[in-house]
């Protein structure tokens, strides 16, 4: 295949992941605690072979998937006045025990299961210092502290666990809004961090910004498929000529 048709698809490829990234955003502009993505791509050069009139290796430029790049700024707090509704203002993450194991998440929207448990809306248990948080009847109207700590009407239940990393970034997302941390990326007690009782943080993203990428994408797709709709218009017409010249 011709080197163009190549770049071209490249960028064509490029523009397919770019668009799915930010589609995704859009569709969680309404997720309490998600965090924007935006794809990021690196140039790979190859050395080509020299084509007719030309002398010495060439070389080509290419687009490459280099991953996605995660936006961890705060979003806006909103006030629900739902008693078990928790937001983390600062740099931190509740502690979520899932089959698989402990999952992370910005994600404040809990409730109480059938057990007196503070659980995820799938059911996960919220953890705290000792375990999961357990409320009874006896409990009464459960307040939680700015530092995590859960008190009822019989003295405190417990303190929620919030915690950071040395590098947010490389948290792996396991869908449901949860996160996973790698190896070599230890879970340690968040500082300067503060819970919000009855309040939600909300998507980092802003529509009108994804709206614009997107447009952006299009563009530089519809482009890129002019160009290669242009190579293969002057292959098919040598290809024509070709094919009239006499033996």
């Amino acid at each position: 295949m011709d080197n163009s048709l190549l770049v071209s698809l490249s960028q064509q490829l490029a523009s397919f992941r770019a668009m799915d990234v930010i589609a995704n955003n859009i569709a969680n502009v309404s997720t309490p605690g998600f965090k924007r993505e935006a794809a990021k791509f690196e140039e790979y050069v190859a050395q080509v072979r020299p084509a007719e009139g030309q002398t010495g290796m060439q070389s080509v430029s290419f687009v490459k998937d280099a991953g996605i790049l995660r936006d961890l700024s705060q979003g806006n707090m909103t006030v629900t006045d739902a008693p078990y509704d928790l937001a983390i203002n600062g740099k931190g993450y509740f502690v979520i025990q899932t089959p698989q194991g402990e999952r992370y998440t910005r994600d404040g929207h809990f409730s109480l299961d059938q057990n007196g448990q503070v659980v995820t809306p799938n059911g996960h248990p919220v953890m705290g210092d000792g375990g999961a948080i357990t409320v009874t009847p006896d409990d009464g109207n459960i307040q939680f502290g700015a530092d995590g700590t859960v008190s009822g009407r019989t003295g405190q239940l417990g303190k929620l666990r919030v915690v950071d990393f040395a590098n947010p970034r490389l948290l792996v997302k396991e869908g449901a809004n949860l996160y996973s941390a790698p190896p070599g990326q230890p879970a340690t007690a968040a500082q300067s961090v503060q819970v919000a009782q009855g309040m939600l943080e909300g998507s980092n993203v802003a529509p009108v910004i994804e709206i614009s990428h997107m447009i952006e994408v299009m563009r530089a797709y519809e482009a890129t498929a002019s160009l290669t709709k242009s190579q293969e218009d002057l292959l098919r017409q040598a290809i024509d000529r070709l094919g009239q010249t006499p033996y």
